[in-house]
């Protein structure tokens, strides 16, 4: 994350105003985003986040669209919601009070045994085809929102020794990351984060919070308890300025810091970075 350009930190901080709607799992990234600006130096300026519109900084609008959705109809997150989300997400960004969210993102609670493509891809597709650059609901005329939106995409949470078969964690994520791929979407990959040592050590049977017995212990901890906190990680937060809390599930800090940095990652390309590294 520190060989991103600074620029396009700015740019995505003072020009990206988020909808961001999750249950606890999708706390790693919100928590790891409020945790972040209290790390190093220069960082409460450089990382700056909000809850409510402040010059300057990140405005993350958390869990602001669970509040629209249809009267009998659970929007807390993408598997809650069961194929809903087109309809609320239309409805939130339909609505006068967010014309200025230009990004978007919906979590996932549990992803297994889910029909992907029916309540996810298709919705998320017919989203973009909306309200992304040049869509049909983008405008000046009656009924049209002026600011595109831009969609990021989130695989489901790993899930301890229930990964690997079909309509699991690892097959869910899969068909996420190839469907994002093939049509050059940005996604913010779960799966392969809880799934990942910091040395890139893939275990297939770790769960969310990097526990697995194959590893034999608890990856992200052990990586936590042998470095220092202040130089090599951070503690996330509650809420922007709030006490310090590891994210939903977890008992380390790792496993946030990681997602808020790839969360920072992808606006910075959206901000326009090329994502090469000096």
């Amino acid at each position: 994350m520190r060989s991103i350009p600074t620029e396009y930190i700015n740019k995505a901080r003072s020009n990206f105003v988020i909808a961001y709607q999750h249950t606890s799992h999708g706390t790693h990234v919100s928590r790891g985003l409020y945790g972040l600006p209290d790390y190093k130096e220069g960082d409460k300026q450089l990382f700056a986040v909000s809850n409510s519109p402040s010059p300057g900084m990140l405005e993350i609008r958390d869990n602001d669209m669970e509040d629209y959705a249809p009267e009998g109809v659970d929007g807390r997150d993408i598997s809650k919601a069961d194929g809903a989300i087109l309809q609320i997400t239309r409805s939130y960004l339909d609505a006068p009070e967010n014309a200025t969210v230009n990004v978007l993102m919906w979590a996932w609670c549990n992803i297994i045994k889910l029909d992907v493509k029916r309540i996810y891809l298709d919705p998320m597709t017919t989203l973009i085809s909306e309200y992304g650059e040049g869509g049909t609901k983008i405008g000046t005329g009656e009924g049209q929102r002026e600011l595109p939106v831009i969609f990021i995409f989130m695989t489901g949470h790993a899930l301890k020794n229930y990964n690997h078969k079909p309509l699991l964690a690892k097959d869910q994520a899969a068909k996420i990351n190839n469907y994002c791929t093939a049509n050059s979407y940005y996604c913010l990959d779960y799966y392969s984060i809880d799934s990942h040592t910091m040395d890139d050590i893939y275990y297939e049977d770790s769960g969310d919070d990097s526990d697995s017995e194959s590893y034999g212990g608890n990856f992200n901890l052990d990586w936590q308890n042998a470095h220092t906190l202040g130089e090599d990680y951070y503690e996330n937060r509650f809420a922007p300025g709030r006490k310090g809390v590891p994210g939903s599930h977890n008992t380390q800090h790792i496993t946030s810091n990681r997602k808020a940095y790839a969360m920072w990652w992808i606006l910075a390309r959206l901000a326009g970075w090329d994502g090469n590294i000096q």
